[in-house]
């Protein structure tokens, strides 16, 4: 059982990582199913407190992925038509794969932008938010799935080897 959990484990680490990059993969959680999994073997105990505080992280950044974009909207001068756009084009590019994800709140902000009677410039500077806002939670899912990865491969090789 101690080997399944660990296999499962692994391939939950690295389809993380990978979902970091892919916005179609949730990558933390699937990062922190494969710790959690390996938790519950006999290669590693983790500590509670590291246990709850990874799992309030990656709530957080669960979370943030979603808004960091619409926030980045408000901090390019989006208005609240902007804003709005990049929600909702984060909810539609979802429909749309990678490409969707990444395109859908800056359109959606440029739209909105553009619908309140913004000109063409500021309608693209607020669509730039939105994709600074997407970088910017892409980089903090994977910094977090990598940190998951490193306790995950440490604690292993240690049981291991």
């Amino acid at each position: 059982m101690d080997i399944f959990l660990a296999i499962t484990g692994t391939i939950c680490i690295i389809t993380g990582v990978l979902g970091s990059l892919l916005p179609v993969l949730p990558g933390p959680p699937i990062s922190y199913a494969g710790i959690l999994l390996l938790h519950f073997s006999s290669y590693a105990q983790y500590d509670t407190r590291f246990l709850i505080l990874f799992a309030a992280l990656t709530a957080v950044v669960a979370v943030l992925d979603y808004v960091i974009p619409v926030w980045g909207t408000k901090k390019f001068g989006g208005s609240k038509y902007g804003t709005w756009g990049a929600a909702i084009g984060v909810v539609i590019g979802l429909f749309f794969g990678p490409l969707g994800i990444i395109v859908g709140p800056f359109l959606g902000a440029v739209i909105g932008e553009i619908l309140y009677g913004k000109k063409s410039n500021e309608a693209f500077r607020a669509g730039f938010g939105s994709f600074v806002g997407f970088v910017t939670g892409t980089l903090m899912k994977i910094v977090l799935s990598i940190v998951l990865a490193f306790h995950f491969f440490k604690a292993l090789g240690g049981a291991i080897f």
